[in-house]
């Protein structure tokens, strides 16, 4: 089989219809390597949409050949996370190191949706997971499903902090490379070499979705949830209360969505105050929805503001622009490019630092294999 790079000839890859499980329910090529983690994520109530699973039991057969994977042998090393729609392995091609997601062909509709977001026009973003192609592996029930992207040694930011500290400086480049990252997916830009690009509604932003390439800046991965908005065309009669439940906005909670494009890049705005500060000893380790409906909705509350954070200049800024971030109204809260333009100024403002002096971020990492409880309204 092939890899399909959207720029390197190969053919349009065709959509499965191949709706059996494997053999024994297991996690597809998931079950070669250890299990890592498994996080919150959770698709509630899912109706008619691209990630609607309503399909025809017809075998699409093999993807096109590319002569890409021919010259370039494709070797998975090791598994390094797995999540609710697959897991990723480190592989290598040729010289290089790159990742693999591979995906169960029941969760085919999220490597779908994925796919067709990173072959949309003006997808390449330094922010953004650079995307190599897509495969489809093996025939009838044991087929897997591939994305091949870059590899970034460093992990997730939820891999980073949990053995390392960042300075102050190294704090205000993951957070200004995120939020213009995720500015960039909110934009709608037309008249580009390769086309028009939409607004991106990303509906999954946390710290697990946030890669750090080898100098720390953030890029933004992780779009089987993304939705797309383009002009004439509907993004789609998808229900609104999907994600991490700890990274859940209060509109989501409640089931309150205006689904209208500015509602949903609200709600990524809204993880990404908690991506910065996210929701520890006040939710535990493994919430369940009524649990953050109850934290969220109805007592409106917030992770905790240190008191120490004040008296630094710039830290005080960045709580502001947390709080600004993750507003009970969705209206008032920030935009991606105001919080980039905030963190420039309050680096700024800070540009002569102690050497000693630090930050220590502290990030919810939950660790535990225990499968969501879901809950549909």
């Amino acid at each position: 089989m092939g890899i399909i790079p959207p720029a390197l000839g190969g053919e349009p890859l065709p959509p499965l219809t191949e709706e059996t499980a494997p053999p024994d329910g297991s996690s597809g090529g998931c079950n070669r390597g250890s299990d890592l983690f498994l996080d919150e994520k959770v698709c509630l109530g899912v109706g008619r949409s691209s990630l609607d699973s309503s399909s025809s039991s017809r075998d699409p057969g093999p993807t096109p050949p590319s002569p890409l994977l021919g010259q370039k042998p494709l070797q998975l090393l090791e598994i390094k996370a797995r999540g609710r729609f697959g897991c990723v392995w480190k592989a290598q091609l040729l010289n290089d190191y790159v990742a693999v997601k591979i995906f169960p062909i029941q969760d085919k509709q999220s490597w779908q949706n994925e796919y067709e977001i990173y072959s949309l026009c003006g997808m390449k973003h330094e922010n953004l997971l650079h995307f190599i192609g897509a495969e489809k592996r093996g025939t009838n029930l044991d087929v897997e499903l591939w994305l091949i992207t870059a590899y970034h040694e460093k992990g997730s930011l939820t891999d980073y902090l949990k053995a390392n500290v960042v300075s102050w400086n190294e704090l205000c480049l993951i957070a200004q490379t995120m939020a213009r990252g995720l500015a960039y997916l909110h934009e709608d830009i037309p008249g580009l070499k390769d086309g028009h690009k939409p607004a991106i509604a990303h509906r999954d932003i946390k710290s697990k979705n946030v890669l750090l390439k080898n100098n720390l800046t953030a890029c933004i991965a992780d779009f089987g949830l993304a939705l797309r908005f383009e002009a004439g065309k509907s993004a789609g009669d998808t229900h609104g209360q999907v994600g991490t439940r700890r990274y859940m906005a209060p509109e989501v909670l409640e089931g309150a969505i205006n689904f209208q494009r500015d509602a949903f890049l609200r709600i990524d705005m809204y993880a990404l105050g908690l991506y910065m500060l996210p929701f520890e000893e006040e939710v535990g380790q493994h919430p369940s929805l009524e649990d953050m409906q109850e934290v969220v909705v109805h007592k409106k509350l917030r992770p905790v503001l240190r008191e120490c954070w004040q008296k630094h200049a710039g830290l005080m800024m960045l709580c502001e622009t947390i709080e600004e971030c993750w507003d009970h109204e969705a209206e008032a809260r920030l935009s991606a490019g105001c919080v980039e333009e905030r963190v420039i100024q309050m680096q700024r403002q800070t540009n002569v630092i102690a050497p000693e002096e630090i930050v220590t971020v502290v990030t919810m990492v939950t660790n535990v294999d225990f499968p969501p409880k879901e809950s549909s309204l």
